[in-house]
């Protein structure tokens, strides 16, 4: 820990003891960097604007009674107000002068970090407040960020600007929120070599699951370009799962790989005005995994070796570093990591099981955060400057949301937004907060219409569903503590992958009937035999129109599969393997298929190969159909998963 008080600390100088000097970030950057990277964890290099730089501002610009009289009788819940105060702060801050002593401090370690890398080095310029990155309370993205910054005066600016920051509306609101003083917190900046992401794919992940809070998986999100377009939800990112304890023994244990749409990345700009821009995805970069299976074993042992390290549960930024070829040597590295803060202080006392007592259209679907139910009037907003229409108990959909939504976030019975993955912002704070959340719905902003009553449901596992209406519906809360521990084993059912981190918390002896029907249904949705027989139906559909629709499924879901039968094997293999690491050690007995045959009609290519039955419940299924020459190359796909 340092003891003398400083203007600039260099990452290899600090140690998580730092947060009152540095700030959460600066001081997890530091003591990854120092005690980390000799077990392999690459951080890039950077130093720390402290928070003795920031209070020497203030002091110097006779800052501190202004920010006080303005903060004076502020209700937080008066979105206007609010605002107003707010600009006025920050611009107070971006108005005042900053020291010639410490700007010449400040440019005097960019120009040691240009000696460490190159002249006009680009660097992030990242906030890092004393009361950030702490266990119990995020802050996450209530400051900002610059990225692209290079020479020396510009990077003195962004310094300014992320002082700025500690006074935008979403810090002043969580501040309020969370019950702690405006001036017992600082502000410290990070000035850290850039990783060119923008060239290769970065990404969020997690210790745990997000979702349940199980503790045995890395869960990892990745996309194209900067990892902003992630963390801001501007994006639908790939996701993967990898399960801990095998990994530790050696294993490989990649449970989970799902496609993200990624329509969009953030790359560099071309100039100093406009450091960073959005630009489309091409169809191939959509179309393909960012990270190789080497890459995400690799993230997934560095997050254990972050976890255990902290010994609590941790929410990780990573990068990859070019792609070996254009720029950079297609390098990972960790750019952040600070706690966990919803379900590792979270105290499962109780499981909640919410139902719906009735049914409603189904305006648009997306991807499920958490696994209530919410409703209310919809409030369709799609710009930041119209939140004070916002009412309590509205339900919000939007585009996206960043932190200066949040003074509205937390009046809402649920949340939806068209953009997004579950390490978005739209996603992480409706878990602190503990309301259903849709994200990545696509087109919810154009099919809901404003006023109307709508319920959003998080019950039916990975896929969330906006209802049309306020429909009924029950909670049912079971005490964990209360249930007893009977002497007969209870083995649990389990369909549903997604739901069976959840499930596995109830006291349990394992699973026994694990049901792959959903897995068929929902993950794969095509009859095997039409992906065994894709060659000939791609002969077959020059001239038949319903069996190029077929055809045409197969490709858009098994792209990059050469052989369209591996597509069927892996994902039906990741699917037992969720259900398999939720109740590890314990035994999980697998159910082969037993879909009707007009169940598996219903799946794509279907109708090419099912009878029509008059009683599908005593037909053509189980059993029968395994040893059936008509079947067996499909049932051959089920035992090699």
């Amino acid at each position: 820990m340092v003891s003398y008080k400083p203007f600039i600390l260099w990452f290899d100088e600090i140690t998580y003891k730092d947060v009152p000097l540095v700030g959460g970030k600066n001081a997890s950057l530091g003591e990854m960097y120092t005690k980390l990277t000799e077990k392999g964890v690459k951080v890039p290099y950077g130093f720390a604007v402290t928070a003795e730089a920031y209070k020497y501002f203030i002091k110097e610009n006779q800052l501190d009674e202004k920010i006080r009289e303005l903060l004076t009788g502020l209700d937080t819940h008066d979105v206007v107000d609010l605002q107003t105060r707010g600009r006025k702060i920050r611009n107070l801050i971006l108005k005042a002068k900053m020291p010639k002593d410490l700007a010449e401090e400040i440019k005097k370690a960019y120009k040691r970090l240009e000696k460490t890398y190159f002249e006009n080095v680009d660097v992030a310029v990242r906030s890092s407040a004393t009361a950030e990155d702490l266990p119990d309370a995020s802050f996450a993205g209530q400051q900002e960020t610059y990225l692209n910054i290079s020479g020396e005066d510009n990077v003195v600016k962004a310094v300014q600007r992320c002082f700025a920051s500690l006074f935008t509306d979403r810090a002043i609101s969580y501040r309020e929120d969370k019950g702690f003083n405006h001036f017992a917190v600082y502000l410290s900046v990070a000035v850290q070599k850039m990783i060119r992401s923008d060239m290769a794919c970065s990404g969020v992940m997690f210790t745990l699951d997000t979702e349940s809070g199980f503790r045995d998986v890395v869960y990892i999100t990745g996309s194209w370009g900067l990892g902003e377009a992630i963390v801001q939800g501007k994006v639908n990112p790939d996701e993967y799962y990898v399960f801990k304890p095998t990994l530790k023994l050696g294993y490989k244990p990649i449970l989970s790989k799902k496609l993200g749409s990624k329509h969009i990345k953030i790359v560099y700009g071309k100039d100093r005005r406009n450091p960073v821009k959005t630009v489309k995805t091409s169809k191939e970069e959509r179309k393909k995994f960012v990270l190789t299976d080497d890459e995400i074993l690799t993230l997934a042992k560095w997050a254990v070796i972050i976890e255990e390290h902290y010994g609590r549960p941790m929410d990780i930024e990573w990068a990859k570093d070019g792609d070996g070829v254009n720029i950079g040597k297609g390098e990972l590295y960790i750019v952040q990591a600070r706690p966990e803060t919803v379900h590792a202080i979270k105290q499962q006392k109780y499981y909640e099981v919410y139902k719906l007592k009735g049914e409603g259209r189904v305006i648009c679907t997306g991807k499920a955060v958490g696994s209530k139910i919410g409703q209310g009037k919809a409030r369709v907003i799609l710009d930041v400057s119209e939140i004070s229409q916002f009412k309590e108990g509205d339900v919000l959909v939007t585009t996206m949301t960043d932190p200066d939504w949040e003074p509205i976030m937390k009046k809402a019975s649920a949340i939806v937004t068209d953009k997004g993955g579950r390490t978005c912002h739209a996603a992480i704070i409706s878990r602190e907060l503990g309301i259903p959340c849709i994200v990545g719905a696509e087109v919810a902003t154009h099919l809901v219409k404003q006023g109307m009553g709508i319920t959003v449901d998080c019950t039916q596992g990975e896929e969330g569903r906006i209802l049309e209406g306020l429909v009924p519906y029950e909670v049912e809360r079971i005490s964990l503590e209360s249930l007893p521990r009977t002497k007969t084993k209870i083995m649990m059912n389990i369909g549903i992958p997604e739901q069976a981190f959840a499930q596995s918390q109830i006291p349990n002896d394992g699973v026994g009937l694990a049901r792959i029907e959903f897995i068929i249904s929902s993950h794969i949705g095509i009859h095997p035999l039409a992906l065994i027989e894709y060659k000939k139906l791609k002969e077959k559909a020059k001239n038949d129109s319903k069996i190029a629709k077929v055809v045409s499924i197969i490709e858009e879901k098994t792209y990059g599969y050469k052989n369209k039968a591996d597509f069927y094997i892996d994902k039906l293999a990741q699917g037992i393997a969720m259900i398999g690491a939720a109740f590890y050690p314990n035994e999980v007995i697998v159910r082969f298929s037993d879909f009707k045959t007009n169940e598996y009609a219903n799946l794509a290519g279907g109708f090419l190969y099912e009878p029509i039955e008059s009683n599908p419940m005593i037909g053509w299924r189980g059993a029968s159909r395994y040893y059936d020459p008509k079947f067996e190359p499909a049932f051959a796909l089920e035992c090699k998963a």
